[in-house]
């Protein structure tokens, strides 16, 4: 990154930069639907209005923005550390089969109240585990994060699909699933909890762990930017040569952050697996590990641009079934290609537009002064 990019206010770099890469990327979009002979302004009102049009597109949306906070947030801590995580995807199945074992071993016999923190300390101790390993492999042995948190998602899957074809599936049964979990251990849903106090909501997945995705952004924000740990843990992602001069172990802040990162990704869990299916499945995560690497690029790895963006792919999610449904001739297979680009420009070319952008601000900004 060139020093100019280093200087640009937060306000541009966080905020008008992604607008201009998602501008871009919708017009390329746009242009490719026109291509292939659909209408740009009907997909992109069809998913508008699929996504929020009505209070049932407003929960998917939501309930999609919260698995990709929590993904978003897990890349979002390691790469401050200098890391990129792309376990994020097996590091949420492990949390998973945590949330999943003590679910199915306490639920029967605990009441709401304990058993659901339960699961989400469990699904969090699992998970950062899972994502510390890579990381002491990094700090102690050599391997890099990236090829070691790959290779962590294969073993992941692999073993959920073990567990729950030969240990955790019921007797008699034949899909590689565990038995639904008792009701202690299902997080109440948005639809349920407003019932109950006389408003009426449609029924969705939204569920409260949309207040879980709330207090990880707060978590990770004071962590990163308000205390001495989060100082440590950016200090050595910036410079580890630095960092060591003053004092600070780079090795111990890989593992802390990876650790971390994994827990982070292990809430995907408790939204899916404790607030959704209510049991443990081999596919509960759907790719959102690696949907999180979008997530946090477009939000800059800041907690309330990855809100934004969260937001922006869980519109994507849900208004983009909508216009597979709606849009006639227009597949499933044109969203993800609309998801792609959004992905490529918001992510893979993010800082493209950022030098041109720069220079027209400091040049704009020398003429005021002047």
């Amino acid at each position: 990154m060139s020093a100019a990019q280093k200087e640009l206010p937060r306000w541009l770099d966080v905020g008008v930069i992604p607008l201009i890469n998602l501008a871009i990327a919708l017009l390329v979009a746009g242009i490719v639907v026109a291509l292939v002979g659909q209408s740009p302004s009907q997909v992109i009102t069809a998913l508008v209005k699929g996504a929020l049009g009505n209070q049932r597109g407003l929960s998917y949306t939501l309930y999609y923005a919260t698995t990709f906070v929590f993904a978003g947030l897990a890349v979002a801590v390691a790469f401050h550390a200098g890391l990129f995580n792309i376990g994020g995807e097996g590091q949420a199945m492990i949390g998973g089969l945590g949330a999943g074992l003590v679910a199915l071993w306490l639920a029967p016999s605990l009441p709401a109240w304990l058993m659901l923190p339960l699961m989400i300390i469990f699904a969090a101790l699992f998970a950062g585990i899972w994502g510390a390993i890579p990381g002491y492999l990094q700090a102690y042995r050599g391997s890099h994060v990236v090829i070691t948190t790959i290779m962590f998602n294969f073993l992941a899957s692999s073993l959920m699909v073990y567990l729950l074809v030969n240990v955790l599936k019921p007797v008699g049964e034949m899909a590689p699933e565990s038995a639904e979990f008792a009701a202690s251990a299902k997080m109440p849903r948005v639809h349920e909890v407003l019932k109950s106090i006389g408003l009426e909501w449609p029924s969705s997945p939204l569920n409260l762990s949309i207040l879980l995705a709330v207090i990880a952004c707060v978590f990770v924000y004071l962590l990163l930017w308000k205390t001495r740990i989060g100082y440590q843990i950016r200090a050595s992602g910036s410079s580890p040569g630095a960092a060591e001069y003053a004092g600070i172990s780079p090795q111990k802040q890989i593992m802390l952050s990876m650790g971390i990162s994994g827990a982070l990704a292990g809430m995907i869990a408790i939204n899916e697996v404790a607030g959704v299916h209510h049991k443990l499945l081999t596919d509960f995560v759907a790719g959102a590990g690696f949907t999180g690497i979008a997530v946090a690029l477009m939000g800059r790895n800041h907690p309330f641009g990855i809100v934004l963006s969260a937001l922006l792919f869980g519109m994507i999610s849900q208004g983009g079934a909508e216009v597979a449904f709606e849009v006639q001739g227009f597949t499933k297979d044109m969203v993800v290609m609309l998801q792609g680009l959004i992905v490529l420009f918001s992510g893979a070319l993010a800082y493209v537009f950022a030098p041109l952008i720069g220079r027209m601000y400091f040049s704009l900004t020398k003429k005021e002064a002047a």
